[in-house]
């Protein structure tokens, strides 16, 4: 069984665009207490099998962690097949690294299974070629990706605290996101104040300054993201955004009865909502 988390933005920027069409980012990512889990099994027939519930999911070679599979199995030449069952739990196309983070278990979990014993950083360096945050979610934790997301940069967690996501239920391309972009209309977010505050463990900093450079994008097209980001902050999370390309929103408290009454109010905009702690 390998636990496969959510990971929220603390801070995601677009820096410029490259010859080969994408764009070279800068995003601090920390993982939280929503998880699908992955159970691997050899076979010895050489096929990928992928097993799971969910009607949104693709379980053919358009899913993410049937693409690690082969991609580790060529890369290592692994002559045995697997079967991959997948218990979603992590909403899809929600600005959560569902797909990526169930792509980043498969990977550790074949190291294991097959015995490979390959340091995290190959790994890593083996999921960049599936996603922008796959290398992130080999590590999970808390940790900055800058570039295609391949550059990682391990950080220290956040403080302890309690993170409320609302969903609406409307699924957002992150592709068709990126190519409305105007690298000279976007708000950029600060950074250096993001990384400051985690080296303080300042949980007060790191609310005022979190920020994302495609929530006006995706606001643009969807205004309810904005609403339910208003909605946060007005229920009184310490900090609220978008993570990710959308639509989830997430708020940020460190108390658990103000995040209960937070996650309550929230029920009121969507249906999906998650009251989890952050593990970072």
């Amino acid at each position: 069984m390998e636990k496969a988390p959510a990971k929220i933005n603390l801070s995601l920027d677009v820096l410029h665009k490259r010859d080969d069409g994408y764009h070279d980012v800068e995003m601090v990512m920390t993982t939280i207490d929503l998880s699908d889990r992955i159970e691997l099994q050899q076979l010895s027939k050489d096929e990928i099998q992928i097993a799971l519930e969910s009607r949104y999911v693709p379980s053919d070679e358009r899913n993410l962690a049937y693409q690690a599979a082969k991609l580790f199995k060529k890369t290592y030449q692994i002559p045995n097949g697997v079967r991959i069952q997948i218990e979603k739990n992590i909403p899809v196309s929600a600005g959560l690294a569902g797909g990526s983070t169930d792509a980043a278990a498969v990977l550790r979990g074949l190291n294991r299974l097959f015995h490979v014993n390959a340091p995290l950083k190959d790994l890593a360096k083996l999921g960049s070629n599936l996603g922008a945050d796959v290398a992130f979610c080999v590590y999970g934790k808390t940790a900055i990706a800058k570039g295609f997301g391949d550059q990682i940069e391990m950080l220290p967690s956040p403080p302890n605290c309690w993170v409320i996501t609302a969903r609406p239920d409307i699924g957002v391309s992150t592709r068709t996101i990126f190519e409305r972009i105007e690298l000279q209309h976007l708000q950029h977010p600060d950074t250096k104040k993001v990384l400051e505050a985690l080296q303080k463990r300042d949980f007060y900093q790191i609310c005022i300054s979190l920020g994302n450079a495609l929530e006006d994008i995706t606001f643009a097209l969807h205004p309810e993201v904005n609403r339910i980001k208003n909605a946060m902050l007005q229920a009184g999370a310490d900090g609220a955004m978008m993570s990710g390309s959308g639509p989830t929103v997430f708020g940020l408290v460190q108390h658990f009865s103000k995040a209960q009454r937070i996650y309550n109010s929230m029920r009121g905009f969507c249906e999906d909502v998650q009251l989890v702690r952050i593990l970072g």
